[in-house]
């Protein structure tokens, strides 16, 4: 499950350093690259849902290697691609097998460990793989593509998936649908959840292109709101629903995933800061730019080993307040070596405390965010949890980074507009987590255990 986990959230990083090599080798302005990233990152989001309810109706196991290896295959045709289309096509389906494997992967990792000091280790080694992925992608993607060459990005992780395949065969047991699927799937409702961010972002992102027409902007924010209305009518009447409005009754998972939006869109918004400054701004190449993210992967695991103990002492609450806390400081350091144009080094302990912000941050919140799930729901909750922190950081990055470097914008400072907006976007999530409820309390079970 680990190794799954690791190379799907390598894949979400690992373009951003090659993105300048891919761009000159298909012909590509930078405009349309982006879409090699948010297309991954907006289809694996807006799908997880779908991806938990199939792993309810049809069975974790047999959904597990479904989605699996979908990805596999797309990362293959992402690989070989010889076209640009064919590349942002191969981009959704890996964004589509993301969706379908991880909800099975986490709710089975859930079910595996019953509530409590268990599950929060459990969770703990999950979001720390998880975490890991992302900021090793930066690294490997620089020495990859320094070396190998673009393609390999996406060609190195095929062996590796097919090892996952052979060993969810042999090492995960088989698993009863929680519904036998006397219900329909909701396609609406996976469809209206996908394209409500993605017209989001397309207007954002369109709004600060020169030459756009007047009316694509207002179109695109227009449709996108459609779409979320649309998505809540088709729950509220659905027979099936994707999400269950029963869902929101339990604040503690709701205030958890709007806290999980909020702060990856600031934590992705950091790691293209990152790549920009250095490669941008300071003209370090590929190989330089990931070697020099390589404090920040060092330092995550170290957090990584700190924070489960640390989260039976402090509470979950706690933990994320001092996340938000962290990824706070580490914004205004940025803008401020942005703002006195200091060398590499200087980016360095706003890596730190990005490391940190993740760290004690995602994992409280993953736990808060799985709080008091059944076997009826685990791959609800899962596939919730999921697609807020992938939409998020999609969302965070068009608004930050894409009116940040603007042209309408170049007036100001890019790295301090960005970096303002995503303050904004913590101050909110910290107040969220600081009226959080508190989750209901453990199992004696579980209790008796963390006694012992």
């Amino acid at each position: 499950m680990s190794m799954l986990q690791f190379f799907i959230a390598v894949d979400v990083t690992v373009v951003n350093i090659a993105l300048p090599s891919i761009g000159a080798d298909l012909d590509v302005d930078g405009h349309a690259l982006t879409w090699v990233v948010v297309g991954y990152t907006v289809t694996g989001g807006g799908l997880l849902m779908l991806g938990g309810r199939l792993g309810d109706l049809l069975g974790r196991r047999r959904v597990l290697l479904l989605g699996t290896g979908l990805f596999g295959v797309a990362s293959l045709l992402a690989g070989l691609a010889p076209t640009f289309v064919l590349l942002v096509v191969a981009r959704l389906a890996q964004g589509a097998g993301e969706a379908i494997a991880l909800p099975a992967a986490m709710a089975t990792i859930v079910l595996m460990f019953s509530e409590g000091p268990r599950r929060s280790r459990a969770l703990s080694v999950w979001a720390a793989v998880a975490s890991c992925g992302l900021v090793l992608g930066f690294v490997l993607s620089g020495i990859i593509t320094a070396h190998l060459g673009w393609r390999w990005i996406f060609l190195i992780s095929v062996p590796f998936i097919l090892i996952v395949l052979l060993a969810a065969v042999f090492l995960v047991e088989g698993d009863r649908p929680v519904d036998k699927g006397a219900s329909p799937l909701d396609i609406p409702g996976a469809l209206l959840l996908t394209a409500c961010p993605l017209l989001f972002i397309f207007g954002v992102v369109e709004a600060g292109e020169p030459g756009t027409p007047a009316w694509v902007v207002p179109g695109a924010l227009a449709g996108a709101v459609a779409a979320g209305v649309g998505f809540v009518r088709v729950e509220a009447r659905s027979r099936n629903p994707l999400l269950p409005l029963r869902f929101f009754a339990n604040r503690t998972r709701v205030a958890a995933n709007l806290a999980t939006m909020l702060l990856s869109g600031a934590l992705s918004t950091s790691f293209l800061l990152f790549t920009f400054y250095l490669q941008d701004r300071l003209g370090i190449g590929p190989l330089g730019a990931g070697l020099t993210m390589l404090p920040l992967a060092v330092s995550l695991i170290v957090f990584s080993m700190l924070v489960p103990r640390l989260l039976g002492h402090w509470g979950a609450r706690a933990c994320v307040l001092a996340g938000i806390g962290f990824t706070a400081t580490a914004m205004a350091a940025v803008g401020l070596v942005s703002a006195l144009r200091a060398g590499g080094v200087a980016m360095i302990p706003a890596m730190l405390l990005i490391a940190a912000g993740m760290g004690f941050g995602l994992v409280g919140l993953q736990y808060l965010a799985v709080s008091g799930v059944t076997d009826g729901d685990a791959g609800i909750a899962s596939g919730v949890q999921r697609a807020a922190d992938q939409l998020g950081g999609a969302t965070g990055v068009a608004v930050c980074v894409g009116i940040g470097f603007a042209p309408s914008v170049h007036s100001l400072d890019p790295f301090l507009v960005a970096t303002l907006l995503a303050a904004v976007g913590l101050v909110t999530g910290a107040v969220v987590a600081w009226r959080m409820p508190a989750p209901a309390p453990a199992p004696a079970a579980d209790l008796q255990e963390q006694t012992g």
